[in-house]
This record gives C-alpha cells, sequence and structure tokens, in this order.
C-alpha cells in the first residue's frame, strides 16, 4: 500500500494547513488529480465510482465543480447497474467491504471489463485478505493503475476558508476577504446515543460494531493529518460490573480501541512515531445542559427555532404582481457571507449588525439613494441603472436576514414614470441594463427576514424570561421557586420548552425530583409521562441513579459534584469578554480544553493511554500557555461581542479582510493541535467553544463527534434509552482485520 507524502502540519517549517483543507487536499490533489494512465494526459476525461459511505465522504469535502476540474466527467455508484465504458479511466473510492471488492473485481475481470484502467483507493485500511483475493486475479492485476488506502473516512461539517466576500462595497466595487475559523468532524453515527447508551446497549450486537466502526473512523481523521496524539479519555466512575459500569467505560473503550488503530499507522512512511498533538475523548456524560439550554448565537437560534432541514430554510417570497407567495429554500452556509460572519454572534448583536449593514448600503449605494425631489439627467439615470444589478445582488443576500431589506419599487417607477426618455436613452447606450430595468423581476420584493422571525419567535414564546431563569439555575442563581413561578405564569409554552427547563432543573436540583415530587412538576408543567423519559432516562448517562429509590421509581442523581451545589457552572463573569445579556452560559468543554492546555485535567478524572514523561510534560504546558494573560473584569451590564466572534466593519460597512486578520490567529505561529471527541452527539455552543480557544489558546481545536445535536433530536434520543427491543437487527460488520 502506498500513502500520501504529504508532510504534517504541525510544524518543521510546512506550510500549515487547516483541518478542511487536508481532506479537499487530499481528495482532489493526491487521488484525483493523480490518477491518470501513462498513456494520456491529466486532463483525460475519467469515471468515479463510490459507495454510500465514500460519496458522503466527498461530499462533505468537495464541490461537483472541483471533482469536475479534475477531469471527472461521470460519478457513479458501485452498486448501480453501469454502462461500459472501456475507453475512459475509472477511480475507485470505496470502503474495503468484501461487496465493495466483488463489485470491482467484477467489473474490471474478464475479456470485456467496463474500463480501461482502474485506480483503486481504500477509505480505511484493508485486510491482507482482501489484497490477495485481487491479486489472485490475473486478469485484472494488469489493468490496475493504483492500489492504495487513502485512510480518510471522517466528514467535515463545517469549514476554514478563505473566500472572496459577496457583500462587496458596491459603490467603489472591492473585493472583501473573509475568514471562516470553525473545524468540526463527525463520524456519522447518529444512533450512537442509543446504541451505547440505551438500557440494554450492552447486550446489543449494535454495541461493539458502534465502537469499531467510530475508533476506525476517527482513526482516519490522524493519519489522514500525520498526527500522533496523546489519548485522554474520561475515566470510568463505576468499577462494579453494573450496566451504569459499562456505559462509563465507553470512553476507556474507544481510546483502547483507537489506540490499537494508531499503533497500525506507525508503520506508514512518514507517519510521526512520537506525539504531535493532544487527543480528549468524552461523551455527552461530561455535560447534559449543553444539549437542551437555549443558546443566543444567530447559528443556535436559527435551528432552535426556525423550521431548518440540516441548513436548508425555506423563506417564502412575495408573488409578482400581487399573485400568491412563492417559497423559496435557501441554504446557510460557506456562500452565504452573512451568516458566515454573524453565526458566531449573539443574536442581539446580530440583528444591530444587520441593520447597520443596511443603512451603511443604502447611504452608499447609487441606487439606493436617488434624488426622488428632483430631476435626474440620462448621465445621473445611467450611473442609478448601472448600480442596480449589484443593489438587487446584496439586496437578496441581506434580505435573507435583516428586514427593511427590500427593492424599493419607487426607483423603478421613478425611472419608468417621469424620466421615460432617459430610459430610452438607456436602451440605445446600454441595452443590457435597459433588459434587467424593464424586466418583470423588477417590482418589489420584500420578505419576512430571519433575524425579524428570531425575533418574533423571542416574543411570542417570551424565551427571554426561559432563558434567563435556565442561566440562573446553572450558575446558581435561582431555586425551585422560581422554576415553578415560571411554570405558572408560561402554561402556553411548548412542551419542549418546559422539558428543556426541567431537565437543567433535575440536573441542578436532583433532590427535587424524589419522591412524588417529579410527579407534581409534571401536572405543573402539563407534561405528559412520555414526555418525563427523557429527564429520568438522564440517569443513563449522568451516572446510576440514587440507590435509595422512591415507590414511583424516579429518583435522579447525576455525577459532577452537583448533589450539594446547586449550581452547574462557574461564573465567569470577571474572565470573560461575553457580556451580553442571557451570554454567560459555557459549556464544560470550553472549561476541560482550557485545563488540558495547561496540563491541569486531574488524572483520576480523566486517564490518558500514553502518559508523557514528566519533563515533556512540562516543556509541553508552557509552550501551549496563552499568549496573553487574564482579561481585566468589566461589567455585565456592558454590551459587547468577543473578539473572536466579532465582525468588524470597514467604513463602507461590510467586513474588513485587515481587521479580520486580527481576530483568526496567524496559522504559522499556533501550537500543536487539539483535538476532542464526544461520544452521543456534540452541540453548537461546543463548536462556538472551539471557535473561541483557537484564538485564545493559538493552538487549533478540532471538535469531533458520532453527531451534531439541536435540543428536539437530543431530546427525542433520551426518551428511547428505556425502550425496550430498541435495538434488534444489527448492521453488516465492518471488516476489522
Amino acid at each position: 500500500m502506498t500513502y500520501s507524502d504529504s508532510e504534517s502540519s504541525h510544524g518543521g517549517g510546512k506550510e500549515y494547513k487547516v483541518f478542511r483543507q487536508f481532506s479537499r487536499d487530499r481528495l482532489l490533489y493526491e487521488m484525483l488529480g493523480e490518477s491518470t494512465s501513462g498513456e494520456g494526459s491529466k486532463s483525460s476525461w475519467k469515471v468515479l465510482i463510490m459507495d454510500k459511505v465514500t460519496v458522503k465522504v466527498m461530499s462533505h469535502s468537495c464541490k461537483m465543480a472541483d471533482i469536475t476540474d479534475q477531469g471527472v466527467s461521470l460519478v457513479e455508484d458501485i452498486f448501480r447497474r453501469r454502462q461500459p465504458l472501456p475507453s475512459m479511466d475509472v477511480i475507485y473510492f470505496i470502503q474495503p467491504t468484501k461487496e465493495n471488492i466483488v463489485m470491482f473485481l467484477s467489473d474490471m475481470s474478464g475479456r470485456e471489463p467496463l474500463y480501461k484502467k482502474a485506480f483503486v483507493f481504500f477509505s480505511s485500511p484493508v485486510s491482507k485478505d482482501f489484497i490477495n483475493n485481487i491479486k489472485s486475479d490475473i486478469s485484472v492485476l494488469p489493468r490496475i493503475g493504483a492500489l492504495r488506502e487513502m485512510n480518510l473516512e471522517y466528514f467535515p461539517v463545517d469549514s476554514q476558508v478563505r473566500q472572496r466576500n459577496l457583500l462587496q462595497a458596491l459603490c467603489c466595487g472591492t473585493g472583501i476577504t473573509c475568514f471562516v475559523p470553525n473545524r468540526a468532524f463527525i463520524t456519522d453515527h447518529d444512533s450512537a446515543l442509543v446504541e451505547l447508551y440505551s438500557e440494554e446497549a450492552e447486550n446489543s450486537p449494535y454495541f461493539e460494531i458502534c465502537l469499531y466502526t467510530m475508533a476506525s473512523r476517527l482513526a482516519t481523521v490522524f493519519a489522514s493529518m500525520k498526527e500522533f496524539p496523546y489519548i485522554r479519555y474520561r475515566a470510568p466512575r463505576e468499577q462494579d460490573g453494573s450496566p451504569a459500569a459499562t456505559r462509563s467505560l465507553i470512553p476507556f473503550k474507544l481510546a483502547e480501541i483507537l489506540w490499537k488503530c494508531l499503533e497500525k499507522y506507525k508503520s506508514i512512511p512518514n507517519y510521526p512515531q512520537t506525539e504531535t498533538c493532544d487527543l480528549l475523548i468524552l461523551d455527552r456524560s461530561v455535560d447534559q445542559i449543553a444539549p437542551v439550554i437555549h443558546e443566543w448565537t444567530y447559528d443556535a437560534m436559527c435551528h432552535d427555532l426556525l423550521n431548518m432541514d440540516g441548513n436548508k430554510y425555506v423563506v417564502e417570497l412575495p408573488g409578482k404582481h400581487g399573485g400568491p407567495p412563492v417559497e423559496k429554500e435557501v441554504i446557510l452556509d460557506d456562500n452565504d457571507p452573512v451568516w458566515l460572519e454573524l453565526r458566531h454572534a449573539h443574536i442581539a448583536d446580530a440583528s444591530e449588525r444587520l441593520h447597520d449593514k443596511m443603512t451603511t448600503f443604502k447611504s452608499k449605494n447609487k441606487a439606493a439613494n436617488i434624488n426622488r425631489d428632483g430631476e435626474l439627467s440620462t448621465r445621473e439615470l445611467q450611473k442609478i441603472v448601472q448600480a442596480l444589478p449589484q443593489y438587487n445582488e446584496t439586496v437578496e443576500k441581506l434580505t435573507l436576514h435583516v428586514e427593511d431589506a427590500c427593492i424599493p419599487s419607487e426607483i423603478y417607477n421613478l425611472i419608468k414614470g417621469n424620466q421615460y426618455d432617459c430610459v430610452l436613452a438607456t436602451k440605445t447606450e446600454t441595452p443590457d441594463l435597459y433588459l434587467h430595468l424593464t424586466s418583470s423581476n423588477s417590482s418589489a420584493t420584500c420578505t419576512v427576514s430571519i433575524a425579524g422571525t428570531i425575533n418574533e419567535c423571542i416574543r411570542d414564546m417570551r424565551l427571554r424570561d426561559l432563558g434567563q431563569l435556565e442561566q440562573d439555575l446553572v450558575f446558581g442563581d435561582a431555586a425551585a421557586k422560581d422554576v415553578i413561578n415560571l411554570l405558572r405564569s408560561l402554561q402556553e409554552a411548548s412542551t419542549e420548552n418546559k422539558l428543556r427547563l426541567l431537565m437543567i432543573y433535575a440536573i441542578v436540583y436532583p433532590e427535587k425530583f424524589e419522591g412524588d415530587k417529579a410527579t407534581k412538576l409534571m401536572q405543573l408543567a402539563k407534561l405528559t409521562p412520555e414526555d418525563m423519559k427523557a429527564i429520568n432516562n438522564m440517569k443513563y448517562l449522568g451516572g446510576s441513579p440514587q440507590s435509595k429509590k422512591s415507590s414511583s421509581g424516579f429518583s435522579l442523581k447525576f455525577d459532577g459534584g452537583q448533589k450539594t451545589k446547586h449550581a452547574a457552572r462557574k461564573d465567569r463573569t470577571g474572565e470573560e469578554e461575553e457580556t451580553w445579556q442571557l451570554f454567560r452560559f459555557y459549556p464544560m468543554l470550553e472549561e476541560l480544553l482550557e485545563n488540558l492546555n495547561k496540563g491541569q485535567l486531574p488524572k483520576d478524572e480523566y486517564a490518558c493511554m500514553n502518559e508523557p514523561a514528566k519533563d515533556s510534560k512540562s516543556q509541553r504546558s508552557k509552550n501551549s500557555t496563552a499568549p496573553n494573560g487574564r482579561r481585566p473584569a468589566h461589567s455585565m451590564r456592558s454590551r459587547r461581542t468577543p473578539a473572536w466572534a466579532r465582525g468588524h466593519c470597514s467604513d463602507d460597512g461590510y467586513s474588513s479582510d485587515s481587521v479580520l486578520k486580527n481576530v483568526v490567529p496567524d496559522f504559522r505561529r499556533m501550537g500543536q493541535r487539539i483535538f476532542v471527541f464526544i461520544i452521543g452527539g456534540a452541540t453548537r455552543s461546543e463548536l462556538r467553544a472551539c471557535h473561541k480557544l483557537t484564538a485564545k489558546l493559538r493552538r487549533e481545536v478540532i471538535l469531533g463527534s458520532t453527531s451534531f445535536e439541536d435540543p428536539p433530536q437530543y431530546i427525542s434520543k433520551l426518551q428511547l434509552l428505556s425502550e425496550k427491543d430498541i435495538l434488534k437487527t444489527p448492521p453488516k460488520p465492518h471488516n476489522w482485520s
């Protein structure tokens, strides 16, 4: 097996590559770009064949245009019937499974293979038996141009890219560049929480299969990036052989399997033989509040309050000429520069900045600043018409996010009515602009914006009161009477919101759910026993329930020191910059990673598979110390957004590249990476914490998980943990040899 010759980016004077670049560059240039027979040029058209897993890997890292640029003219599914193309080379990017190997040999064996030459790339290590099967087919062997392990079976879900900001300053026509400093990946185990932590998980065939697949895919992250980690994991909290003890062993079991996978990678050329980074393996027991508390960033609010399908959102646009409204699907991703800039900002800050952007834009653009009271000369009118295409493009981007961003019909009415002769002159001199001006799309197109919809939901659902109580509970500033009073005053609140509040209440005050107290709270909140399963089932994640059970069997005790102290977080108001209202909350992940960076993780709670020597440990701690000291304390009444999430504006109202460069660390001076992997699903607040710590610690913090969870999905999975016979038919096992 051959392997990439690309160097690791953790040092050695090489150019520092950010996380997403690795998978994209390896797929495009190392696999697609170099796959060509000696008879043709690299520009020859090729066929790309993938399975259901590798097509996800590819789609998470590359666009179809990227693939086409590398000479791929056709993308096929390995299990679909395909047309023979004997004059074309083919690239197989597949998992090393028996079914895939059989399909490959069927395609390329015999007197008339489907393709001319095959370049085979496996997403993870392939067994010797499969290699021998391929080599034993003498008709296939001469037709193989490459047979390699890519070791790339993870799924990047966020990006760090430098791209041209489509929201340009239209008056001066300059392009602005913005940074998107996020990085994360998943192993695509959406049901891991149920498969590993449900009541019957230990005896289910899903259990081992899920762990081994997870470890195998996680290992490919380090193999692809040529990183060899110190593997730390949350130590078992129970040692009595009970089901709770088995669940608390899951991080250790994953660490153990991962260690064995990485030991095999040491034989790969140029793979490091000593540790180059840190990995911390956690599960959801470390923080059960983060998945359910209302997070007040623009990103979290969108996914929490809007009816989004992944990153897709449907907006309703007014119909043309007074017709019925038209629905349009938009995607909030890398290609939306407003989304990239504001996603980690507090919703209030995002709303203010959106309004400022629109105000600045209107003051700068010529089409938005027509002199409605006076006559326009032909020259003035032409300048307005020339600004309209850019005006429409920018308004379309801003209108999605902010209200009061509609294309004013008075522009068209004024030009079409009072200045008809000028329009005719425009037709003669600039016919393309005349066509745009007089097209049927020239009507006003106002929409209900995302920010406006979110703010309306916050008002209607009284989320400020609910969110304030949630955070007061977390920081020990609220008691039982506050919860009871709010539940009484919010009878119209949704079941989900009341349930989320009670889940936080149960974590901070578990004794309030003993005996018939839980039943009374359920009745007060008008919840059903089915709803309350989410609260009761938290015991499967947080350790064993209290030994003394009530007659109802509903008694909760969670680990983490919350039995006596009624606060789930240390208040860091004086230490941090986050000073917007309802922005005090931070996930436990943030504190754990800071302690890891300082070398202060307690060994009895977070063990290490390959503990560093004392001298190297002290040196590592010294090198990884944050460059800046503690920030001075300031009042919580001030309303500022932290620098790492703050969008900076130039005088034209758009993101300034020169200022944004100060927000994102200089990657040439970054320390060793920190990886953190959460079993059972990660949250948007944890992604935000990794974003923040990358800038603060000057170490790229990469978040991995089995999946990313929004509150409704997480609650639904919790409710399944106590279901009987939920794990019946196991999936087909991966090849582990």
